[in-house]
């Protein structure tokens, strides 16, 4: 992709993955399981097929220059639809799904998933009201413990699902467990295991860099608008966020995302945009950009 820094192989590491069945689940939560929820939110309705939803991000990843991004199946359960996406399209797609370790079947799941060739389990303990040390988590990322190539994707922070809003759908999110320092006594049990937080943390930016300057196996993903610099003091804003993170963790433990989601919007090229002015700006040399926008992403999910 034609960058400020010339060309440049890019990698999205956030890019939620609206299938079908996602769509069902949340019309089933709303009361309704005949209600078109794509319709109700101005939004492209997928194709029950989901490789050829796949195809569309294809297209979408053609025309806007990126070579791979990792998908997010994005309601627990939803594993079967960015397996089938990333079997598709093995060279374009890193797959990541959505676990609730609550549940009982939590473990066999994630064997399962990763058994199909996804890269990345992914925990939000606000949202499903756990802690990151509770002995359930500990389970699950053990198994992506023994899968080399894997990641483990911890949500922290702010968490607000935008589509639930506009479906009335409550979102009773415990924040108790949103805080990225929870995740330091566990980033030390699974020393080999890359844990990335998204949105750097989310509105907890200052715990983020404790916890990854703490820790060496901790990556921050620089996904989204990052609108939570709003509870910060004035002068902190996306760039200083930016300055910081290389500071304490240098280019190689930031993976660039844009926590692109729905149809026909599709990629969110203004956040890339965004995201290189800053970094541009902050005289990031060429292989540091190259780093954070693909390289690092590929480092870590290609090792298997």
């Amino acid at each position: 992709m034609n960058t400020p820094w010339g060309d440049l192989t890019v990698a999205d590491a956030h890019v939620h993955f609206f299938s079908d069945r996602f769509f069902r689940t949340l019309a089933k939560q709303t009361g309704d399981e005949s209600a078109d929820v794509p319709a109700i939110l101005g939004w492209e309705r997928p194709d029950p097929d989901p490789a050829i939803l796949a195809g569309r991000w294809v297209s979408e990843l053609d025309r806007n220059g990126v070579q791979r991004a990792s998908l997010i199946a994005s309601v627990p359960g939803d594993e079967d639809s960015v397996a089938a996406a990333v079997a598709a399209y093995p060279d374009r797609f890193f797959g990541y799904f959505l676990c609730d370790p609550t549940t009982p079947d939590a473990v066999e799941r994630t064997r399962n998933a990763f058994a199909r060739k996804l890269k990345g389990l992914c925990l939000f303990p606000a949202m499903h009201r756990y802690s990151i040390s509770d002995p359930r988590a500990a389970a699950v990322i053990q198994v992506a413990a023994d899968r080399p190539g894997t990641l483990v994707f911890v949500h922290c922070g702010v968490l607000s699902v935008g589509v639930r809003k506009k479906l009335g759908l409550s979102s009773p999110f415990d924040m108790r467990y949103s805080n990225p320092i929870d995740i330091h006594p566990v980033a030390l049990a699974f020393p080999k295991v890359p844990f990335v937080v998204p949105h750097f943390g989310a509105g907890y930016f200052r715990e983020a860099l404790m916890l990854a300057d703490l820790c060496a196996n901790v990556y921050l993903d620089t996904s989204s608008t990052n609108s939570w610099t709003r509870y910060q003091a004035p002068e902190i804003s996306l760039r200083h966020v930016f300055r910081r993170s290389l500071d304490v963790l240098g280019a190689g433990r930031l993976l660039f995302g844009t926590d692109s989601s729905f149809l026909p919007r599709g990629w969110n090229r203004s956040v890339f945009d965004a995201q290189c002015e800053i970094l541009y700006s902050l005289d990031c040399p060429k292989a540091q950009a190259a780093a954070i926008f693909g390289e690092n992403l590929t480092r870590l999910l290609l090792t298997s």
